[in-house]
């Protein structure tokens, strides 16, 4: 987390609103080969901020990255997935 906070500048460029993590890195769980899981919210959601976010975030922390928009979240379809995702949430 302390990544992100520290470049928030350059998170702005992508048009991000909020930016939060879930999955093994939250839990403590996660391995060599864990990806992080991100939940983002953008001020103008585009492709184009979408795929540079991601290229951004995975040279940053140097791992594949999952991201996942707010409106993502809410259109799983499988609810207890959505809830497990929202209740382990940490905003940036």
């Amino acid at each position: 987390m302390r990544e992100l906070k520290e470049n928030r500048e350059v998170l702005k460029k992508y048009t991000v609103k909020k930016i939060g993590l879930f999955g093994s890195f939250v839990q403590n769980r996660q391995k060599v080969s864990s990806d992080i899981d991100f939940v983002v919210e953008f001020n103008k959601p585009s492709f184009d901020n979408l795929i540079g976010l991601i290229d951004y975030l995975e040279k940053l922390f140097d791992r594949k990255v999952d991201v996942l928009t707010s409106e993502g979240v809410k259109n799983i379809r499988v609810k207890k997935v959505a809830e497990d995702i929202k209740r382990n949430l940490i905003y940036a």
